[in-house]
């Protein structure tokens, strides 16, 4: 129900569907840019509203802002669970599976024109049928990348059929 109220009032307030990687491809674009690329010349970047973008601030942009509020909501959601805690001694396997998996994440993301959350909300939300056909995938790709992470070593998650052991 809650992720139903913040879809309509999502789409109510913004006047578009939820959705969260064109913000990231902004911070992407603003670092690149300090670090010295002519971003503004990059395709993606050139229509005129897309340029007012880069040229203000990342609390202008709408996506920007719930991103923001995702973050800071899932972390203090994990704060209140007894669940956050920052850690600085990460292994080098932590780190590479993190940065492989983002850019993976956001690849896929970016050439599939949106994100998860709006491809499956938003098509569930209006009873299309692309919505149920990636819960059956996403539903499928969990378990595969359940496996994968038992496959290079990292810590399993607890599953519902098969406890970790003592």
């Amino acid at each position: 129900m809650a992720l139903a109220l913040v879809s309509v009032l999502t789409m109510a307030i913004q006047g578009s569907p939820w959705g969260l990687t064109s913000g990231y491809a902004l911070w992407g674009a603003k670092v690149a840019s300090a670090a010295g690329a002519p971003v503004e010349t990059w395709a993606y970047w050139t229509p005129g509203w897309r340029q007012a973008q880069l040229n203000n601030s990342l609390f202008a942009d709408r996506t920007s802002v719930m991103n923001f509020g995702i973050i800071f909501g899932a972390m203090g959601a994990a704060a209140l669970a007894g669940k956050f805690s920052l850690s600085l001694s990460l292994s080098t396997r932590e780190v590479a599976t993190a940065v492989i998996g983002g850019l993976l994440m956001g690849y896929g993301a970016r050439l599939a024109y949106g994100c998860n959350i709006s491809a499956y909300l938003c098509g569930l939300v209006s009873g299309s049928l692309h919505g149920w056909w990636w819960l059956l995938w996403g539903f499928l790709g969990f378990f595969v990348g359940t496996w994968a992470r038992q496959r290079i070593g990292m810590d399993s998650p607890v599953l519902f059929w098969r406890a970790k052991p003592a």
